[in-house]
């Protein structure tokens, strides 16, 4: 049940190939489902894009879930949903990848640290408010930065990995973090990239948002990276900003993956 998908199919079906946008739920990597973004998932397939949500195993205290499991089911999911759509007469020759907060996290580890790997060029990847990497000192709005043991707790959580505060202290965590820390795998070669932060998100720190920029700008990515100045995780106060964001969306998917 926890690794279930669902596949949008464009009304036209006489294409030679496709492109696929997968769009990763939302929900703090312990709650949410891929039915919360029918509605993005239909905005996607009328564009005639095949569309697809894929649902991952959730979080609990039982269960032992983590970022990095998490991220490891959609990798071994995307081949499935791409075998799919051929299955029933969608040839898929290209993948975006996308998502919001948590699925946004794990849409940029894909696009980052897995893409090579694809069945498929990733030729894209977006969304917003996705954690991308996990300095101690970034991590302020849980009070990390000035607890190694607080750090060490909630970083072993994400990670799936033991992590103590030893290694906080010493910086030795991060080779411990980098598995789910999208923006310590972007390179020359990583996807363009559109993406937005909200400056006073508490859920997400923005300090962290600012590495991801730096890293893609050292790389020379093509990418676009909306701040917005009175908003937080909900990008809720920017109605300007937002709506370039979604243009920004529309203009990356034009280019890279036209719809034939």
């Amino acid at each position: 049940e926890a690794n279930k998908f669902d596949l949008y199919l464009p009304a036209d079906n006489g294409q030679d190939r496709y492109g696929l946008v997968v769009y990763l739920h939302a929900g703090g990597f312990t709650s949410g489902d891929k039915a919360d973004d029918k509605d993005m998932l239909a905005w996607l397939c009328s564009k005639g894009y095949v569309a697809a949500g894929i649902n991952y195993t959730l979080r609990t205290e039982e269960n032992g879930a983590s970022v990095l499991s998490q991220s490891n089911e959609i990798k071994a999911a995307i081949p499935q949903v791409i075998a799919a759509a051929e299955k029933v007469g969608y040839p898929i020759d290209k993948i975006a990848v996308a998502g919001g907060s948590a699925g946004h996290t794990l849409a940029m580890i894909y696009a980052y640290r897995d893409g090579t790997e694809a069945p498929v060029p990733v030729v894209l990847t977006f969304g917003g408010v996705g954690p991308s990497s996990f300095y101690q000192e970034d991590w302020g709005i849980f009070g990390l930065d000035q607890s190694d043991e607080a750090c060490a707790g909630l970083f072993s959580v994400m990670a799936g990995v033991e992590i103590t505060s030893e290694e906080v202290a010493d910086g030795s965590y991060l080779e411990k973090m980098k598995p789910i820390a999208a923006a310590s795998w972007v390179t020359p070669d990583s996807p363009p990239t559109v993406v937005a932060y909200g400056t006073h998100d508490r859920v997400q720190p923005f300090l962290a948002s600012l590495r991801l920029k730096t890293a893609l700008e050292e790389n020379g990515v093509d990418f676009r990276y909306f701040e917005l100045p009175h908003s937080g995780h909900a990008l809720q106060n920017d109605n300007a900003l937002s709506q370039q964001w979604i243009e920004a969306v529309e203009q990356y998917l034009n280019k890279y993956m036209p719809v034939q």
